[in-house]
C-alpha cells in the first residue's frame, strides 16, 4: 500500500495518543512516512478521543478523512466514524464493548475480547490497547520481532505484561492484508513541540519558562526532560506573568531564553511584552494557537491569534513574528527566532497552532536547514562607562551583563538615554524611537537571505492557495492534486514585500485558506496592497481534511 490511514478511537484516559505513537513507530519501522493528528476533548476521562495516523511513501502532513483501518476500543469509535470507513477497510473491534451489528456488514471486521483478556491477564484497562495493537500488527503481516522491539523501546512501565497482552492480539488473528516494508531508510519521528524544542536548543537556548497550556504542555515536559542533558533552566511559575518577567530576568542576566503560552496567557504576557521592548530585552514567546476567545475549545485547533500577535503590546516598536508550517520549519526558526531576538534584542513570537505542536511527523533534518548560535554584539569596554542603549547605525547596541567590574548595567521600561537613566525630554525620545524602530529596516534586510516566502506545486499556475502555518501540508496536496499553486508566507513581521511580490509572478487569483472566521492573513496581505480574491475559512476547531479542501476548491475554481 502506497498511502493508507489508520484511526484508534476510545474514550479519554484510555491511552489512545500512546496507542497512536506506538502504531505510528511500528509503521514508521517499514519505512513509510508518518503523520499523527491527535483529537481529544479537554477532561481527563470520558468522552470521545481518537488518533489518525497516515503512513505514505511519499511525505505528508495532513490527514485525509477515509480512513482504511479502524481500531475501536469502544461504540463511540464506530458510531463516530462509520462514515469515513473506505471500501475495503479492515475494523478491528473490542466485541466486548462493541455491537457488532453497527459495524456495515460489508466492511470486513474481525472482533476481539478486550475486557476478558485484560481481565485474564489481570492487567489494568488501559492495556487493551496493547491486545488490538497486536491484532492489529498481526492482520498486516508485521513481524512480531518488529511489534516486540516497538513495545521495549516505548514503553516503560510493565513492559513484560503489555507485550504478553499484544501477544495474546497477535495470536487470535490471521494475516488480512499484507503491508511490505516500503523503504530501508526510517526516519526520525517527533512532534511539533518537539522538533521547536530542538531547534531552540541548536541556537543556544539557556532557559524556558512556561506555565503549562494546551497546546505547548508538552514543550515544557519535553524541556524539561533533556535540562541536564543540556544544561539548560526549566522552570514553572505560578503564572504567564510570572513566566514572562522571569524570562526578561533572565535575559538580563545573559541567558538565552524562551517562553511558550497559549492565547489566555499571551493575553496576561502583553504588557510586559512592550516592557521587553522598551527595555531592549530578547526574549522568544511560542504562542500556541487554540480555538477561542476565552477558554473556547482548549484542546482544540485555530489560527485566530495572528492579529494579536502582529499588534500585541502598546506602543510602537520592533517584533520578529514567524509562523512555520511543519516539523522541518518549527526546528528551523525556532532557532532563527531565537537568534534574531539576541542579534537584535527584540521580542520574537513563534506562532503555531495544536495541529502543528501536538501532530507527529517524520522529519527530514537534512532539509531543514542549517541552524547554529548566532554571536551577539558585546561591550568591548574600551569607554569608561558602558552605555547599555548606545546609538547604533542598526540600533542595536553592544551588550553587556551582570556582574561586569566597576560597571552599572541599566535597564529601565521607562524613556531613557543612552545610559538606561529615565528621561522625559523630547529630542531624547525622539532619538531613542527612531533607534529602536530603526531595527526592523535592518532585520528585513538580513531575513532577504533567507526563504523567508516559499512556493510549492505548480508554480506556473495563475490560480495560487495562500496558506500559513499548519495548513501548509493539506494545502500543498490539494494543490498538487488540483494543478495550484502553493504561496506560504512563513516570516509575518516584519513583512516581506518584495519576496511575496515575487511569489505571485503570473497569479490572476489568489485563494487564501485559514483556520479562522476573518480571513486575517488575507487582511495581512491587505494592509500591504495586496488582494486575495477568494476565502476558504474553516472556525470549528478541527483543521482541513484533504478532501473537504479539494471539495471548496473545486466549488471555487
Amino acid at each position: 500500500m502506497d498511502d493508507f490511514a489508520l484511526l484508534i478511537g476510545g474514550k479519554a484516559g484510555d491511552g489512545i495518543d500512546k496507542a497512536g505513537s506506538i502504531i505510528a513507530s511500528l509503521l514508521n519501522q517499514l519505512g513509510y512516512s508518518i503523520y499523527v493528528y491527535r483529537d481529544y476533548p479537554s477532561i481527563i476521562r470520558g468522552g470521545h478521543t481518537f488518533s489518525i495516523i497516515r503512513a505514505s511513501r511519499e511525505k505528508k502532513a495532513t490527514c485525509r478523512e477515509k480512513i482504511d483501518f479502524l481500531l475501536a476500543l469502544n461504540q463511540d469509535s464506530i458510531t463516530f466514524h462509520t462514515n469515513k470507513l473506505t471500501d475495503n477497510c479492515l475494523v478491528i473491534y473490542n466485541s466486548d464493548l462493541v455491537k457488532v451489528d453497527t459495524i456495515p456488514p460489508e466492511k470486513k471486521s474481525f472482533g476481539i475480547p478486550l475486557e476478558k483478556i485484560v481481565k485474564e491477564e489481570k492487567a489494568l484497562d488501559v492495556m487493551r490497547n496493547s491486545c488490538i495493537i497486536g491484532c492489529f500488527a498481526k492482520a498486516i503481516g508485521l513481524d512480531w520481532n518488529i511489534l516486540e522491539t516497538v513495545f521495549k523501546k516505548n514503553i516503560s512501565k510493565e513492559t513484560d505484561l503489555n507485550i504478553k497482552l499484544a501477544r495474546r492480539g497477535y495470536e487470535v488473528i490471521k494475516e488480512v492484508t499484507k503491508i511490505d516494508k516500503c523503504s530501508d531508510k526510517i526516519l526520525p519521528l517527533v512532534t511539533g513541540n518537539e522538533a521547536i524544542g530542538c531547534g531552540l536548543l541548536k541556537a543556544g537556548l539557556g532557559a524556558y519558562v512556561a506555565y503549562p497550556m494546551t497546546p505547548l504542555s508538552n514543550l515544557l515536559h519535553f524541556l524539561a526532560g533533556v535540562a541536564d542533558d543540556f544544561g539548560i533552566d526549566v522552570i514553572h511559575p505560578e503564572s504567564e506573568i510570572g513566566v514572562i518577567l522571569m524570562a526578561l530576568g533572565f535575559a538580563y542576566a545573559g541567558k538565552r531564553v524562551a517562553v511558550g503560552t497559549s492565547g489566555g496567557g499571551f493575553c496576561l504576557m502583553t504588557e510586559s511584552l512592550s516592557l521587553a521592548a522598551m527595555a531592549e530585552l530578547p526574549v522568544v514567546i511560542i504562542l500556541g494557537q487554540r480555538t477561542g476567545p476565552s477558554t473556547g475549545l482548549p484542546t482544540y485547533t485555530a489560527q485566530s491569534d495572528l492579529h494579536f500577535a502582529y499588534r500585541a503590546g502598546h506602543g510602537e516598536f520592533s517584533r520578529f513574528l514567524v509562523a512555520p508550517g511543519d516539523a522541518e520549519e518549527a526546528y528551523f526558526w525556532a532557532g532563527i527566532a531565537l537568534n534574531i531576538s539576541w542579534q537584535y534584542q527584540i521580542p520574537s513570537i513563534i506562532l503555531v497552532d495544536k495541529t502543528l505542536c501536538e501532530g507527529t511527523f517524520s522529519i527530514q533534518i537534512d532539509l531543514a536547514g542549517s541552524l547554529e548560535e548566532q554571536k551577539v554584539p558585546l561591550w568591548d569596554a574600551k569607554e569608561d562607562t558602558y552605555r547599555r542603549y548606545r546609538n547604533a547605525e542598526n540600533g542595536v547596541s553592544p551588550l553587556a551583563f551582570v556582574p561586569q567590574k566597576d560597571q552599572i548595567i541599566k535597564v529601565n521600561s521607562y524613556e531613557h538615554d543612552e545610559f538606561g537613566i529615565t528621561t522625559e525630554d523630547a529630542q531624547i525620545t525622539k532619538f531613542m524611537q527612531e533607534k529602536r524602530l530603526r531595527k526592523k529596516t535592518f532585520l528585513l534586510k538580513d531575513l532577504e537571505r533567507e526563504e523567508v516566502v516559499k512556493v510549492y506545486a505548480n508554480k506556473k499556475a495563475d490560480t495560487a492557495i495562500l496558506c500559513w502555518g499548519s495548513n501548509k501540508g493539506v494545502c500543498i496536496e490539494a494543490a498538487q492534486n488540483l494543478g495550484l499553486k502553493v504561496i506560504q508566507p512563513l516570516v509575518l513581521s516584519p513583512f516581506p514585500v518584495e519576496q511575496f511580490t515575487q511569489s505571485l509572478v503570473s497569479v490572476k487569483k489568489v485563494i487564501c485558506v485559514e483556520n479562522n472566521f476573518s480571513g486575517q492573513l488575507a487582511e495581512v496581505v491587505k494592509l500591504h496592497g495586496f488582494n486575495v480574491n477568494e476565502r476558504i475559512l474553516k472556525y470549528d476547531g478541527r483543521p482541513f481534511f484533504l478532501e473537504e479542501l479539494e471539495d471548496q476548491l473545486k466549488k471555487i475554481l
